[in-house]
């Protein structure tokens, strides 16, 4: 395997090839015939254990027959695969982006996320979820799309066989801020606790008034491996980025240390969760109607 065989970039071309082959119709086996070449080299390119140069990436397209744009968007990824850190700006950048971050998803044995404000996307709920979406604006259709992306993408944490581990760093604040309706946060806190009943999710909880750490400076996820490196990455408004670099995974890992510190243990976590769930809950039911009667 080449040394950049695993990094997100890699990892987002392979998914676009097997995409683009299972969106033509054709089989692996049939491809490779109407290429003259091994099913088998093929499979690697797919699954990412071996990179195709940009020759073969559009070989392979125009066998597809895939059309000009997504063409060009796979050829930009194999014309720097081999670049280690990768930066995607602006909205052109987020179709690629999203598929570097689910195949490390699908790929990572463990997930670390601290998240500032609000819920981490693989425990947010469909109604949440969308209220966020419908904040930044999208249309109705967009705004079902990224429901059902982000649903799906929760998978790696719920599947019964093998699931990734997952550690979920939540400042105090996310828990508070109202997206949608206070019946949406109390579903999506009462969510967080649920999912935080499976053995492979753990969740824990900063407080307000710890005093600085390295998390004020902004969210991160922190992806790990089982056979290749591990991988940092940032996601802000319209852009993102992700760094495999050893002196930055390291720096981030002593971060997640330092955070970790400060966390409440997971069953004060769930404590905390609930009560502000269970605050809310009673406000709610103070401003219902027949709670005015």
């Amino acid at each position: 395997m080449g040394e950049t065989a695993g990094t997100p970039r890699a990892r987002a071309l392979a998914a676009a090839l097997r995409e683009a082959r299972e969106a033509s119709g054709l089989g692996v086996t049939a491809l490779a015939r109407r290429l003259n070449i091994s099913h088998t080299q093929i499979s690697l390119w797919e699954n990412g254990r071996r990179i195709p140069n940009t020759e073969n990436v559009a070989m392979v397209l125009a066998a597809l027959g895939t059309l000009p744009d997504e063409r060009e968007r796979i050829l930009e990824l194999a014309r720097n695969v081999r670049e280690r850190n990768w930066l995607t700006a602006g909205v052109e950048g987020i179709p690629a982006q999203l598929a570097g971050v689910v195949e490390c998803e699908r790929a990572a044995s463990k997930i670390t996320e601290w998240i500032p404000m609000g819920i981490p996307g693989l425990l947010q709920t469909y109604d949440y979820r969308r209220a966020a979406a419908r904040t930044d604006g999208f249309s109705d259709n967009d705004i079902e799309l990224r429901v059902m992306v982000n649903a799906s993408r929760s998978e790696v944490i719920t599947r019964r066989r093998n699931p990734t581990e997952f550690l979920a760093l939540i400042c105090e604040v996310g828990l508070h801020e109202v997206l949608g309706s206070t019946e949406v946060l109390i579903d999506q806190l009462r969510h967080l606790i649920d999912m935080a009943q499976r053995p492979n999710i753990t969740v824990r909880v900063v407080p307000l008034r710890v005093g600085w750490h390295p998390g004020w400076n902004g969210p991160f996820i922190l992806y790990d491996f089982p056979k290749s490196p591990a991988v940092v990455y940032f996601e802000h408004y319209s852009s993102g980025a992700f760094v495999p670099t050893e002196h930055d995974v390291s720096a981030y890992r002593r971060a997640i240390d330092t955070i970790s510190a400060l966390a409440l243990g997971p069953d004060e976590s769930l404590s905390l969760i609930d009560k502000v769930a269970t605050k809310l809950e009673g406000e709610t039911d103070d401003r219902s109607p027949l709670a005015q009667v």
